[in-house]
């Protein structure tokens, strides 16, 4: 095989037919047609004298050597991708480039608007795009449609970037002037009812099983530890939603700190600490090796880790 001879948008078709494994798809992601996409394709069997895919009853399928070629021709991809943007830079003042950030409400509630105003001073032309958790799949950042997604993880994918933004204690939301918060111990907390909330990871949700309590959280899953079941009236995945059944339900909501602090002139709540341990939770941010050296996100990057650096200060995380 001559280098001199090998197109090296060949290798951008491949890792868009690997990674979709579809042909329209990999077109509709380069922004080619399906007849220059099949072409690709053709080149590519004759050039690696494979057939790179073949079609099954579950659709296109990577053949064994396609396979090998995957890990390799993204780790090519990203070589070039850093080698074009040496010498470049990002001109945060000037620019009005839209980053697009999957937050969790928690991380947007207490990360986004101190980030906003950071920015604002910044980069004032500058748009962020915050996206819900089930408005992104994998594939949406493995492809970097997404520039980060900030939440917290119960499994990460190993070919993503990430860094921590902040580690978090959990608190408790209790009714003020109940008899619970005069007396908060062990046993009021389990004889009191309680909303439950999260929101982990990306992509669609499932419904919650109330029996499974170990697939419920660090919460419930500290308790049964224990050998303890809190008695759970609403499932959530919107902090928001849970503070306010506090407010209004006398609902026990149990929280990372930072989320509690955005009731913390609400009168009709006040904030206490867990009667029992619970591990801290780790808010991180993830994003596309294809990113990685693009240098906008390099600068977006930074400058959430310098906020969040500041607001765990602050907040004596």
């Amino acid at each position: 095989m001559q280098l001199d001879k090998i197109d090296l948008n060949l290798l951008r078709y491949l890792d868009s037919l690997l990674r979709e494994q579809n042909v329209t798809h990999a077109a509709n992601q380069l922004g080619i047609t399906q007849p220059a996409m099949s072409n690709g394709l053709r080149r590519l069997r004759d050039l690696f004298h494979d057939p790179l895919l073949v079609r099954t009853s579950d659709g296109m399928m990577p053949t064994a050597l396609a396979i090998q070629l995957q890990p390799r021709v993204q780790s090519i991809l990203q070589s070039v991708d850093e080698v074009l943007h040496l010498g470049q830079s990002f001109e945060a003042e000037s620019s009005s480039r839209v980053f697009r950030i999957m937050a969790s409400d928690y991380a947007e509630a207490t990360l986004i608007p101190p980030l906003m105003k950071k920015l604002q001073e910044e980069a004032p032309n500058v748009i962020l795009d915050v996206m819900n958790p089930s408005d992104v799949s994998f594939h949406d950042v493995e492809k970097g449609k997404v520039d980060l997604v900030i939440n917290r993880f119960d499994t990460l994918p190993q070919s993503f970037h990430q860094k921590s933004v902040w580690v978090d204690h959990f608190s408790c939301l209790v009714p003020a002037n109940s008899e619970i918060a005069k007396n908060f111990s062990l046993d009021t907390y389990l004889q009191s009812r309680h909303v439950w909330v999260s929101k982990t990871g990306f992509g669609v949700g499932v419904g919650i099983q109330p029996e499974e309590v170990q697939k419920l959280g660090w919460v419930d899953g500290s308790l049964a530890d224990l050998g303890f079941k809190r008695n759970i009236r609403l499932f959530t995945r919107n902090y928001n939603v849970a503070m306010r059944a506090t407010e209004q339900l006398g609902l026990i909501a149990t929280l990372p700190s930072l989320a509690t602090r955005l009731m913390k002139d609400n009168d009709k709540v006040v904030v206490l600490p867990p009667p029992f341990e619970i591990p801290p939770v780790e808010l991180k941010m993830l994003w596309s090796p294809l990113l990685q050296h693009d240098p906008g996100h390099i600068w977006i990057r930074s400058s959430i880790a310098g906020c969040a650096k500041t607001i765990a200060e602050n907040n004596n995380l």
